[in-house]
């Protein structure tokens, strides 16, 4: 029998219906258990104490697991509808518990509707903001993973912030091949697509290899500088043009290759460098920007003075300088780093290894605790500006080895000169800066990181001698 005398309160005392509604709201069913209700104590209780249990469960699994809860499509709706429930059963749960007599009204008083108001308005108003918080990270992971929904079932907006839009079907794209385990190397293909107003075309004027060890935790970064050209292409051909240029160049000839711009370009790349490319992720370099201004700038420490003249801000001024050593840079100035290559002994090889320096000082910047405060505009800045066809059920896994991940540890390659390319006499380019690739030093590299993964382990020429074999020598 729900009486008095369970909840330890002296029989006969009087019950206040506006203590009742404050312990329900402090946590449901805590009002009914203190007017004598110990079933509806219980069914007010329980749903909460499990939505607790699962919170605390995610909690305990890492930064990791409680970021891939949100940045689910799927279980970050849950999460908005669960938030939205609960706010109607704490509701629920603070009127029932003001009933403290039975059969009687508690709202037929003016303070007790002022109570129930005030307590409500609480509630609300708690549950709109951690709503809109959970609303972000759905909104943001809906346009950041485009091939968790069809091109039909979403109105995400596409790459492209100054109001020329890019084609958002061409950055929905099924992953070509999977590692083959869970722990398996996992190879993502970054591309910086510079969209600026300026352009006649989106260039993929960033190419950006990160490879992942998941158990080992071994982070591999290889860049392919923008005037790599007269390289060989997967189906045997041989492509003329400039690296930069060849996802524009397949969507203009479609009739010479038989797949999607965006797919052609991961094999292309996963060809190269003799590996597989698992995902890719595409990333506009004016929302960079944005991201990096929102996060309060990045440190970085830039390896060789900056003087470039030539340097186009896109607003009329010209020339970017900037002195060796360690800068905390805005976006404005980040995206001028990234970019500049027409300073004295400057070339695609420092751009490009400026463009790793700022992607990891990024990341170092995003799993610290101060940006809290910042991750709804960050998330919403992050669904314009980056696509992606990475799994989003992996993604705890990649936000806790990040965590792990010592920057100094990372290694960095740049397919430039003088070690794996080189440039030919402007006498056989017209004039034109143009690099080609040193393939035996590029597929030294790829069995040095992929192993009997590269395709280049498997061409006699390359295949390292066992040292078992009469006359055989170990390589070095």
């Amino acid at each position: 029998m729900d009486t008095a005398a369970s909840t330890g309160a002296p029989e006969g005392a009087a019950r206040s219906p506006h203590i009742a509604a404050v312990l329900s709201f402090l946590w449901p069913g805590l009002g009914q258990w203190y007017v004598g209700r110990p079933r509806a104590a219980a069914l007010f209780a329980l749903p909460v104490v499990a939505i607790v249990l699962i919170l605390l469960w995610q909690v305990v699994g890492g930064v990791g697991q409680m970021a891939a809860l949100l940045l689910t499509p799927s279980s970050a709706l849950t999460v908005v509808i669960l938030i939205g429930l609960l706010a109607a059963w704490r509701i629920l749960s603070i009127a029932d518990a003001m009933t403290v007599e039975r059969g009687r009204s508690p709202f037929r008083d003016r303070s007790t509707i002022v109570t129930f108001s005030a307590l409500s308005a609480i509630v609300i108003v708690t549950h709109l903001v951690l709503g809109y918080g959970a609303w972000a990270f759905y909104d943001a992971s809906s346009r950041i993973f485009v091939n968790e929904l069809s091109p039909e079932s979403t109105a995400a907006p596409s790459l492209g912030p100054n109001g020329s839009p890019m084609p958002s079907d061409e950055y929905v794209a099924a992953p070509l091949a999977t590692p083959e385990t869970q722990a398996a190397r996992i190879n993502v293909l970054l591309t910086g697509i510079d969209s600026a107003e300026t352009r006649s075309t989106a260039l993929t004027d960033t190419l950006l290899v990160a490879s992942i060890d998941p158990t080992t935790a071994d982070v591999v970064l290889i860049s392919i500088p923008r005037d790599i050209t007269d390289f060989e292409l997967y189906d045997g051909r041989t492509f003329t043009g400039k690296v930069n240029s060849f996802m524009t160049w397949v969507r203009n000839h479609p009739e010479d290759f038989d797949d999607t711009p965006l797919n052609t370009l991961v094999k292309q790349v996963g060809y190269m460098i003799g590996a597989p490319i698992h995902y890719y992720a595409a990333i506009d370099l004016a929302g960079f920007r944005r991201m990096i201004d929102l996060v309060g700038g990045v440190t970085v420490d830039n390896p060789k003075a900056i003087n470039d003249p030539r340097y186009d801000w896109l607003d009329g001024r010209r020339g970017f300088r900037m002195s060796a050593g360690e800068h905390t840079i805005d976006g404005d100035t980040a995206l001028a780093f990234v970019r500049s290559r027409q300073g004295v002994g400057d070339s695609d090889f420092q751009r490009a290894r400026r463009q790793q320096l700022v992607l990891l000082a990024l990341r170092e910047k995003l799993t610290s605790p101060e940006m809290l405060s910042e991750l709804p505009s960050i998330l919403d800045t992050a669904g314009d500006t980056v696509r992606t066809n990475f799994p989003s059920d992996r993604v705890a896994e990649m936000i806790d080895l990040a965590t792990r991940v010592d920057t100094e540890d990372v290694r960095q390659y740049v397919l430039g000169p003088s070690k794996y390319a080189f440039r030919p006499p402007y006498s056989e380019t017209g004039g034109v800066y143009r690099l080609r690739l040193k393939e035996d030093a590029v597929a030294k590299l790829s069995i040095d990181i992929f192993g009997d993964a590269s395709r280049y382990a498997s061409l006699p020429e390359y295949a390292t001698p066992s040292p078992t074999t009469p006359g055989a020598t170990p390589a070095p």
